[in-house]
């Protein structure tokens, strides 16, 4: 693509121009696919403010499974989200661990070990789909019953929010420190924003954290709280409801409006 994009300009020489430039005052990478595996996502969190539009996946070796994977599909409308992180899960993660599977029987080295971080990575996406707390979207203006069951994000809610499952997402070996399953931590966080919300548009039924919820100091505050007898509007934002909950919000919301 950089060769179609220079046309005559193109050369070894160029390549190691740009990734010259990338690195500042580090060392740069050796290769182009050494940069794009090891600090593309880093260089693409920090130039865009750290709302990345590209998620780099991985399974946490460097000679493992990576994806670069476009967050506007990932968050596409319609259902476009989910297909896109099943397909990432079951069609082009699944096709490696394949691979691995063959070269497991073929005795290749190191084969037993990418198959397992790969297989570990999968589980980590397939809770992610399945959107049970820590790997559920949290959307505090939304009301309960429009609250995502499972990956179902809405890409206007924005990376902060929809991110948090990954971020969240645990590998058994390597990775970073609370980057989940992302190839580096973008440094995002889901602290209590300043402000109050309005009693008159928050009504308990529909926004009970708004309702006496105090994450910070109970523990059980933090999932599936259906609020406490006082309004006041604190602006929490990480927290966690089971699909069961949303569901039940759903269903209640359905027999109101059928009234």
């Amino acid at each position: 693509m950089l060769a179609a994009a220079f046309g005559s300009e193109w050369s070894p020489a160029k390549e190691r121009q740009l990734l010259q430039a990338v690195a500042g005052g580090d060392r740069p990478a050796a290769t182009l696919e050494e940069w794009l595996q090891d600090k593309f996502f880093e260089d693409h969190c920090k130039l865009f403010h750290h709302r990345p539009f590209v998620w780099h996946i991985w399974d946490g070796r460097k000679d493992g499974f990576n994806a670069l994977v476009n967050y506007h599909r990932l968050a596409g409308p319609d259902g476009e989200g989910r297909r896109a992180l099943e397909a990432l899960t079951y069609t082009y993660l699944g096709d490696w661990i394949e691979r691995q599977k063959a070269e497991q029987r073929e005795g290749k080295e190191g084969a037993d070990a990418r198959l397992a971080a790969a297989l570990d990575l999968q589980e980590q996406l397939q809770k992610i789909l399945e959107g049970e707390p820590p790997y559920d979207i949290f959307v505090r203006w939304k009301p309960l019953y429009r609250q995502p069951v499972g990956w179902e994000p809405d890409i206007n809610d924005g990376v902060r929010l929809n991110i948090r499952p990954f971020m969240s997402a645990t590998l058994r070996k390597g990775g970073r420190a609370g980057a989940g399953v992302l190839r580096w931590k973008p440094n995002i966080n889901w602290k209590k924003d300043r402000g109050q919300e309005p009693q008159s548009l928050r009504p308990q039924a529909d926004y009970p954290w708004f309702w006496s919820c105090d994450p910070e100091r109970r523990a059980e505050h933090r999932t599936n709280f259906l609020g406490g007898q006082k309004f006041d509007g604190n602006r929490w934002n990480d927290l966690h409801y089971s699909n069961a909950v949303k569901q039940a919000a759903r269903g209640r919301a359905g027999k109101v409006a059928k009234t």
